[in-house]
């Protein structure tokens, strides 16, 4: 009996290390918006909604991103939030566009170090974007507005969804200012 039972723990265990893990349906390959006019789409965005990320960790509030279109047809990039303790906290970087439709761009706040910055979904009045990248590690919702009218968000996640992210790990980002 008890040789049995070790026989059929061994069993097991030699099927489940074979066995590959199943890790779900691949998502297909990440698209972006088919063109962005990188004039109307620079200025300052406000984030509504986050994928938690590790950069990103020391900020509680009141995230912002702001666009210039440099002229030598890079993007200044200046992200600015609020962390726990009141401070806050900058970082500025630079973008390149990578594809003739201005919607993939590489960024990089620490050279020669790049991350894929990719405009997924766009509203087309450029109200609010859906940004992410290939493997879907991060997405952010980005608005015009520090407060996004509801119907707004939930288009928007849609498109995230559609694009093979998981709404549910989206976390919203308290926005203070008030639109008085």
């Amino acid at each position: 009996m008890r040789m049995s039972i070790i026989a059929v723990i061994a069993s097991v265990c030699a099927a489940s290390l074979a066995a590959p893990a199943w890790e779900g349906p691949k998502p297909a390959p990440l698209t972006s918006v088919s063109t962005v006019d990188l004039k109307r789409y620079t200025g300052r965005w406000y984030e509504i909604a986050r994928y938690p990320n590790r950069f990103q960790r020391e900020c509680a509030s009141d995230t912002t991103a702001e666009y210039e279109l440099k002229p030598n047809g890079k993007v200044g990039v200046v992200n600015t939030c609020r962390k726990s303790d009141g401070a806050t906290k900058k970082a500025s970087g630079t973008a390149k566009v990578v594809d003739p439709s201005n919607a993939r761009l590489k960024v990089t706040f620490f050279w020669p170090f790049y991350g894929d910055y990719w405009i997924i979904g766009l509203d087309p009045e450029y109200r609010w974007a859906v940004v992410g990248e290939p493997g879907r590690k991060y997405l952010w919702i980005l608005s015009r507005m520090p407060h996004m009218l509801e119907a707004d968000y939930q288009q928007a996640v849609e498109q995230a969804r559609a694009a093979g992210y998981d709404p549910h790990r989206l976390v919203r980002t308290p926005q203070s200012v008030s639109l008085k």
